[in-house]
C-alpha cells in the first residue's frame, strides 16, 4: 500500500522552486524484541551508520533528530573530491550545540544511498556544507529523516525507512564507532555534533544575551587574605572570629 503522492515545493540555490511529487510508500515502522537480540549493552550509545555517496561509503553518520539541517562536515567534502564551485551559497546561520556559530560554506544537493546489504534506496539529499570539528563526517537531522520517512532507535541502535511494495530497510548502527564517535567529541568539547539554525535560548534569553550579563561582582568591599597557604578574598564586614 502506499501513499498518494504529494506535491512539494523546494526552492533551489539559485532562487528557482522545483516542485517534487513525494512517493514515499506508506509503510508501517516497527521496532520489536527481536530487534535487540544484536544489540551489544550500551550508555546511550546514538545510532551512527554508513551512506554511500558517489559511489563511495561514507562512516560515521550520525542520526540526529536533533540536528534542524543535514550537515556535511568540510573534511568529508574534501575527501570525496567535491569542488567548491559546486557548492550553493547559504545565508542563513547555523548554531552549535553550545551556541557557537558554525561557519557555512554553501549547500549541495547529493544522491544518497541507504542499504541494508540487500536493499537499498537513493534520495537527493540537501547538505549543508560547514568548516567545524566533528568526529563526524555527516549529520542527517530532521529534513533528511522527514524526507525519507525514517525512524531511529537508540534502544534498538537501528533506523528503518520504508522501501516499496511493504518492505522496510532495516540499518544497523556501528555500535563500536559511535561510542568511538561519542567520546571523541565529549574529548574535544567545542566538536560539533547538533546544529540548529536559531541560537539556543533559556527562558527567552539568547546566548549571545546571556553572554553579555556582567558577572557577578562583590557587593562589598573585601580584603585578601592568606589561608593554609591560599589566598582568600573576604569581606570588610565579616568579624575577626568569623
Amino acid at each position: 500500500m502506499h501513499r498518494f503522492p504529494v506535491e512539494e515545493v523546494r526552492k533551489r540555490g539559485d532562487g528557482s522552486r522545483v516542485q517534487e511529487v513525494d512517493q514515499t510508500p506508506d509503510v508501517d515502522l516497527v521496532f520489536t524484541k527481536a530487534d535487540l537480540r544484536d544489540v551489544v549493552p550500551h550508555d546511550n550509545d546514538p545510532v551512527v551508520i554508513s551512506v554511500v555517496i558517489l559511489g563511495r561509503r561514507v562512516y560515521r553518520v550520525l542520526v540526529d533528530q536533533g540536528s534542524s539541517a543535514d550537515v556535511m562536515f568540510w573534511s568529508t567534502f574534501d575527501k570525496l573530491q567535491l569542488s567548491p564551485n559546486q557548492l550553493w551559497p547559504y545565508t542563513g546561520y547555523l548554531y552549535g550545540f553550545a551556541g557557537d556559530q558554525v561557519e557555512v560554506r554553501g549547500h549541495i544537493e547529493l544522491r544518497t544511498t541507504f542499504t541494508d546489504g540487500t536493499t537499498c534506496r537513493t534520495e537527493n539529499i540537501r547538505y549543508l556544507v560547514v568548516n567545524a570539528p566533528s568526529a563526524y563526517n555527516i549529520l542527517l537531522g530532521r529534513p533528511a529523516l522527514n524526507r525519507i520517512g525514517a525512524i531511529a532507535s537508540t534502544r534498538h541502535m537501528k533506523m528503518k525507512l520504508p522501501f516499496l511494495d511493504g518492505m522496510v530497510i532495516t540499518i544497523k548502527s556501528d555500535q563500536k564507532e559511535a561510542k568511538k564517535c561519542y567520546e571523541n567529541n565529549l574529548k574535544t568539547k567545542r566538536g560539533v555534533f547538533a546544529v540548529t539554525t536559531q541560537p539556543p535560548r533559556e527562558e527567552g534569553v539568547t546566548c549571545a544575551e546571556i553572554t553579555h550579563e556582567r558577572r557577578p561582582e562583590p557587593a562589598e568591599d573585601f580584603l585578601e587574605r592568606e589561608i593554609g597557604g591560599k589566598m582568600f578574598k573576604l569581606g570588610k564586614s565579616l568579624g575577626q572570629e568569623t
